[in-house]
């Protein structure tokens, strides 16, 4: 196309889903209840870990800044998804139409640095338990959590950049719910060819490199857990893993089967329904997958809410009874508040 017809845009124009406004309300009502159990599922999460001590581990450190990783994409893409349907409304502005991608590409890349992390931090407990205090100290768990983030950052501005680059013609309708790099790509009338290159590129480090790694750490585990004598102790191994491993396989498979189907290579609807697999269902399932899964999340969870019911009801019968000199308690109810936490003794 000709650079007469090219011009410098404003907005852009989200398709989305459907036109129809019948079922508006509908969709408005799924993707937020979606939404919500989302951001509530990872915060619940990400609470256990911090008042837990026993996940002050780093499987655990990194599964937090994981849940947090995953609250931030929702939130990427949803909340402008929802103001749009509840106002009638598909424009998103250029500006927050840049940002938006840029922000989804940070996350979506530190998603994919982490899974490859925490595979590591697997291979390392259950093929080389004596080191593992040494391999995963503080100080190194750390730096690989900065170093995920730097790598991501990196991606994303480096990409951001190119696409601001380019230049649109008059047809700005991206046929998603947000910006989506190669959609927007696909728009531009200028020259793509340096994206493109630079988009396989990274594909190929921080994707492939990641997926490479996890492949290498669990092929060395089955290898180091058939080695195992015992039938309970493959058991333990395996239980270690099943979390972690669920949730690469869910994270892969719906990334790889989006945008290897075609309506990931065509300008239509029906790429939205099945991007929202990774933007919303993916990160709505990891909290359910390692709480139901793994057993030391579900004892923090049990803990931290029948902790947080007896102090609620401790306080209420204190409020409610008249101030009296405190009455000397027993040794059993001493005994029985010291193993809640609800008492201290001086």
């Amino acid at each position: 196309m000709g650079p007469g017809n090219e011009t410098q845009i404003s907005e852009f124009l989200l398709l989305g889903f459907t036109e129809v406004p019948e079922v508006q309300p509908l969709l408005f009502g799924l993707f937020l209840s979606m939404y919500l159990v989302t951001i509530f599922g990872n915060l619940v999460i990400i609470l256990a870990v911090i008042i837990d001590c026993h996940l002050h581990t780093p499987m655990y450190f990194f599964l937090s800044i994981l849940s947090l990783c995953d609250i931030g994409l929702s939130s990427t893409t949803v909340p402008k998804m929802l103001v749009n349907i509840q106002a009638q409304s598909r424009v998103i502005t250029y500006a927050g139409c840049l940002t938006q991608m840029y922000f989804f590409l940070l996350f979506g890349g530190l998603d994919d640095c982490l899974l490859a992390v925490m595979a590591y931090d697997r291979f390392v407990a259950i093929c080389h338990p004596l080191h593992y205090t040494v391999s995963m100290k503080p100080q190194i768990c750390v730096l690989m959590a900065l170093g995920s983030w730097t790598m991501s950052v990196m991606e994303s501005c480096l990409q951001s950049l190119l696409v601001s680059q380019l230049s649109f013609c008059s047809s700005v309708e991206i046929p998603n719910f947000f910006c989506e790099l190669r959609q927007m790509v696909q728009l531009a009338c200028s020259d793509t060819f340096l994206n493109y290159l630079v988009m396989y590129l990274i594909a190929g480090v921080l994707a492939g490199g990641p997926l490479a790694g996890i492949l290498f750490s669990y092929y060395k585990i089955v290898s180091s857990v058939f080695a195992i004598s015992s039938a309970q102790g493959k058991y333990k191994a395996f239980s270690t893993c099943a979390s972690h491993l669920s949730v690469v396989s869910l994270f892969y498979f719906t990334t790889i089967g989006v945008y290897l189907s075609p309506a990931a290579s065509n300008n239509t609807h029906s790429g939205a329904p099945a991007a929202v697999m990774y933007t919303m269902v993916t990160p709505m399932l990891n909290p359910f997958i390692y709480s139901l899964r793994n057993k030391d999340i579900k004892k923090a969870l049990k803990k931290m809410l029948w902790e947080e019911s007896l102090q609620s009801v401790i306080c209420l019968a204190a409020a409610e009874r008249p101030v009296l000199a405190a009455p000397k308690p027993s040794e059993l109810h001493i005994s029985f508040l010291c193993s809640v936490g609800a008492y201290r003794p001086a």
